[in-house]
């Protein structure tokens, strides 16, 4: 019973302190950083009461390792977000956030295939040069590509062919530096339609190839949130070495160990 009272009030205030309000319109609403600290806070409480001893202690120590998990996570697909949001801006491309973890990519059949094809189109391939930008930056995260079909044709024709286009996107993508082991495709043929295949224009909406970009539980846990887009991970420039650790020019002995000026009798600067 005491975990019970301990989880709800833990729940209630994290919750509570993930509210934010709109400047605009005055509305208090869940900003999603501070909701997947929330929603963390609150399973790590549950994970840390489950340890037995000093509930309140564990609970809190759970809660914020959980909270911080969680925020980190909800700030690492903020920034990945915006930046495809960004890159995308003007491509047909649609950006959505399905959930905390989750990004979604809808490209219609309009900009990514011509009829009855699963070669991809000068349009597909620059709009797919921008994402696999933007998934390089963000490595902790998976992507399924999922193809889908209206309901013309026969069903089995329309499975081969969604397919063929799930695996042209993916294709590409890892052409293009993206881990192939980051990377899932399938085919969906005509089923789970975006809309209702009774007109032209629906037909047209479902003809399409989605991504699902999820991240990885770990994601923004060791470097923090990406700063303008990048994560600190890739290190520049310092992890590179340039110019500190190469030794320029003070490693080499210049100009000391060959007697310059010093030794000529020059003014020392």
């Amino acid at each position: 019973m005491i975990k019970k009272i301990l989880l709800v009030s833990i729940s209630s205030t994290v919750l509570l302190s993930a509210c934010v309000t709109n400047p605009n319109t005055g509305q208090s609403s869940l900003s999603k950083t501070a909701a997947g600290g929330g929603l963390g806070a609150v399973v790590g409480a549950a994970a840390g009461t489950a340890f037995g001893g000093n509930d309140l202690k564990n609970a809190g120590w759970g809660a914020l390792a959980g909270g911080a998990v969680g925020a980190a996570v909800g700030a690492y697909m903020d920034h990945q977000e915006k930046e495809m949001q960004q890159s995308l801006q003007g491509t047909g491309i649609e950006v959505a956030r399905t959930s905390e973890n989750t990004l979604s990519l809808n490209m219609p059949s309009s900009i990514t295939f011509g009829f009855d094809s699963s070669n991809l189109t000068s349009q597909a391939t620059g709009a797919l040069d921008s994402v696999a930008n933007v998934l390089n930056k963000y490595p902790d995260s998976t992507i399924t590509v999922a193809g889908y079909t209206d309901d013309s044709g026969a069903d089995a024709y329309n499975q081969k062919l969604s397919e063929r286009r799930a695996a042209s996107v993916s294709g590409y993508l890892s052409q293009h530096g993206v881990n192939y082991a980051r990377l899932s495709q399938r085919g969906m043929g005509e089923s789970n339609p975006k809309v209702p295949n009774t007109s032209e224009e629906n037909r047209a909406q479902n003809r399409r190839v989605e991504l699902a970009i999820v991240a990885n539980n770990n994601a923004g846990s060791q470097q923090g949130a990406p700063q303008q887009g990048y994560p600190q991970q890739q290190g520049y420039p310092q992890q590179q070495g340039y110019p500190q650790q190469q030794g320029y020019p003070q490693q080499q002995g210049y100009p000391q160990q060959q007697g310059y000026p010093q030794q000529q009798g020059y003014p020392q600067q």
